[in-house]
């Protein structure tokens, strides 16, 4: 059985989609149906960090990214969605360097 996963009040969700080329994350506040921050792979800020873009090391970077967007927005909780992935390789590297820029899953 799936469960939807959705925010509350004071927690935005982080939803994460992968594909074989590319990584995307993003950040919804499902109590008012926006998106409130948005990074990925194919950022034009980040293209001359990424070496390949199917990597761990890109999950990485745009991991720190989203992290360092929700702190400069004071968004400091988030609920974690993975989709129906599972939380290994590029997932878990994103999920691991945003919660090292100091969000709380």
């Amino acid at each position: 059985m799936k469960r939807k996963i959705k925010s509350k009040n004071n927690r935005p969700r982080l939803r994460i989609f992968r594909s074989n080329k590319h990584i995307y994350a993003q950040v919804i506040d499902d109590t008012k149906h926006t998106t409130l921050i948005t990074s990925s792979s194919l950022c034009p800020k980040l293209k001359n960090k990424i070496k390949s873009t199917a990597s761990c090391d890109t999950a990485e970077i745009v991991g720190k990214d989203i992290g360092f967007k929700l702190k400069s927005k004071g968004i400091t909780h988030i609920i974690f969605d993975r989709g129906n992935r599972i939380y290994h390789g590029r997932v878990k590297a994103l999920a691991d360097a945003t919660r090292n820029e100091g969000i709380n899953f």
